[in-house]
């Protein structure tokens, strides 16, 4: 009995220490959080807000009731082009061997197969344009990469009737406003010795997940909300979202505290405290770290790197001074305009009903009664629009172009005019530079996502898994795999940079190369295959039947080669494209694979050659 008192005041003291250290950590990271939320305010058009007292955000008013207060953002604008920019960029993964040796490479194929498998299955590239969202606006987000026992093929039940699942990766984007490091000082992941992962469930997900009920709290979150105060101009006003930090009364804070290996404890430590409540407390438990050794299960992107810091800039709020300045310009004119056209009108006093005057003005029509002898009612002589408020426009119109890194004279009639190819190309070019800082971590964290997929899959794919892969034909592939086939993480990253090439373009060189005979063979005739390759290339290869036939001959022939490689005789078939199926076992034939196996077996040599022989039979015979 003394025992699980004990127990039980151990567990208490640990959440505590956990619930202190997630609050000091957010007390030191408030006014990142702060910068946040004018970055997605500014975002939505909600512009004329601020930091007020205690580093909370406010709404400034009108300081006059005549004065101009309209929104013009070109900050939407900016961060969608962006994105659309950032998101044609294709990753496309390569795994490199561990060794030379044949089995290396077998695994290395299976290995990029298993990628592919993930890419499609939990839709990888759908959650990197939502962490590429999260760190345009606010700097930096996160990947979160583990492993859900409770996904995954069904095995069987267990004694109590519950589904026994094989287990599946999850993966999951965190934004900022989740993440609480140790210091945010620390200009990496591997810079920190512990992170935090905060986040709001509501009771029943808590009691769905850990199996505990917990009674439910006031949580903060941050919501959108409308604001009304001080938009709009004279005579009207307007509304504008905003977002606000609110509270939920059904949910309870779940805080993850990871901690990497030290001296303390060698294996790493996890603690999970969901509503004040103790679940979990024991070592990491992923190998997810380099050399299989346990680490933190989290991957950073940022936009802009900032020297210095573990969280990164954005362009939004680089732009957020130039946008200010635009909103006063743009206010500032049309209120000079307002007083142009309305005018103002000098009065003598006592010599009108100014309560008419006011409400009515000198209308089209009026009858204007004066005192007699006082001196009648004249407006002012109104002045043109300064210069100086179209050029400052002018201006800041080029600083967001410069400082949101994309080129302004791209949307305009200036460039079918004015350039020619060349220089588009370079000004295309220019773009991708800007850009290349926002690419290069992009790139970084894909790479970084595949080798603790494949880590993980090592670690708990312990019987096999059936997975597929689907091409863009629609071609389904099925394989199984086991830990056993996994023996390399060194992923590379093929880069399709399409940022300034649009599907017409592509089909363009496509066709040009058509024209020129380069995909033509000596006679100045195109095989099959590479018929089929073409029409991929295009877009259309699900259109033609006869294409899709020869992909699979050329599937079956590459099941040819490795049955043969196993040294057994493979009979031709009839219905065998005879000459799709010696081009690839030529092909094969002429690989480094093939060359290592055929100096340890010479044997497999006649058995190519035989097979080879045999097709080439079957084609003088028809």
């Amino acid at each position: 009995m003394k025992n699980e008192i004990n127990i039980s005041k151990r567990k208490k003291e640990i959440a505590e220490e956990v619930i202190k250290d997630f609050q000091k950590r957010a007390q030191e990271r408030k006014s990142f959080d702060t910068i946040w939320q004018i970055n997605i305010n500014f975002l939505m058009g909600n512009q004329f807000c601020d930091v007020g007292y205690g580093g909370s955000v406010e709404e400034k008013d009108k300081q006059y009731f005549w004065q101009e207060r309209e929104v013009f953002n070109h900050i939407a604008p900016i961060y969608d082009i962006r994105l659309a920019k950032l998101a044609k960029i294709k990753q496309q993964v390569n795994v490199i061997p561990a060794t030379n040796d044949e089995r290396d490479n077998q695994t290395a194929k299976v290995s990029r197969k298993i990628l592919n498998s993930v890419e499609s299955k939990l839709a990888v590239p759908a959650k990197v344009n939502q962490a590429i969202k999260w760190s345009e606006i606010c700097g930096t987000s996160f990947y979160k990469i583990n492993w859900n026992p409770s996904a995954g093929q069904l095995v069987g039940l267990d004694d109590k009737g519950l589904e026994i699942r094989s287990g599946e990766i999850d993966i999951s984007v965190c934004n900022p406003f989740e993440i609480y490091p140790n210091s945010s000082t620390c200009e990496s992941i591997e810079d920190c010795q512990s992170i935090i992962h905060a986040r709001a469930y509501t009771v029943s997900k808590i009691k769905e997940l850990y199996n505990i009920d917990v009674a439910a709290e006031k949580v903060n979150i941050f919501a959108l909300d409308n604001v009304s105060s001080g938009i709009g101009g004279l005579g009207f006003s307007g509304t504008m979202p905003k977002v606000v930090e609110t509270q939920k009364d059904d949910s309870a804070l779940v805080i993850e505290r990871y901690v990497r290996p030290n001296k303390e404890y060698p294996n790493g430590r996890l603690t999970i405290v969901a509503g004040g409540v103790l679940v979990y407390d024991d070592e990491l438990p992923y190998f997810c770290g380099e050399d299989g050794k346990r680490d933190l299960p989290f991957v950073r992107q940022a936009s802009i790197e900032q020297p210095g810091c573990f969280w990164g800039t954005s362009v939004v709020e680089r732009l957020i001074p130039v946008q200010r300045a635009y909103n006063a310009v743009k206010n500032r004119k049309h209120e000079f305009i307002n007083r142009l056209s309305l005018g103002v009108l000098s009065v003598e006093d006592g010599s009108v009903d100014l309560d008419n005057l006011e409400d009515e003005g000198l209308c089209p029509g009026k009858i204007l009664v004066y005192r007699q002898g006082a001196n009648e009612p004249k407006y002012l002589e109104g002045e043109t629009i300064p210069n100086c408020f179209i050029d400052e426009e002018k201006r800041l119109m080029e600083e967001f172009f410069k400082i949101g890194g994309i080129s302004e004279t791209l949307g305009t009639e200036y460039v079918s005019a004015n350039l020619s190819g060349t220089a588009l190309e370079l000004l295309i070019g220019q773009d991708e530079i800007r850009l290349n800082s926002t690419i290069e971590s992009i790139k970084s964290c894909y790479r970084e996502i595949s080798k603790r997929i494949l880590r993980l899959y090592k670690q708990y794919a312990t019987f096999p898994r059936i997975a597929r892969i689907v091409g863009d034909n629609g071609q389904v592939e099925m394989f199984y795999f086991t830990t056993n086939d996994i023996s390399s993480d060194d992923v590379i990253i093929e880069t399709q940079n399409d940022i300034g090439q649009s599907v017409a373009q592509r089909r363009e060189m496509v066709f040009n190369l058509l024209s020129n005979g380069v995909l033509a063979d000596e006679n100045g005739n195109l095989s099959g295959k590479m018929k089929y390759k073409i029409l991929d290339m295009l877009g259309m290869g699900i259109w033609e039947n006869a294409q899709d036939l020869s992909e699979l001959h050329v599937k079956s022939a590459g099941n040819e080669n490795l049955k043969m490689l196993d040294g057994v005789v493979v009979k031709v078939r009839e219905i065998d494209d005879h000459e799709l199926h010696i081009n690839e076992h030529i092909a094969f034939m002429l690989g480094v694979d093939y060359e290592k196996i055929r100096e340890k077996n010479p044997r497999i040599e006649e058995i190519f050659l035989s097979h080879i022989r045999e097709h080439k039979s079957n084609i003088k015979e028809k």
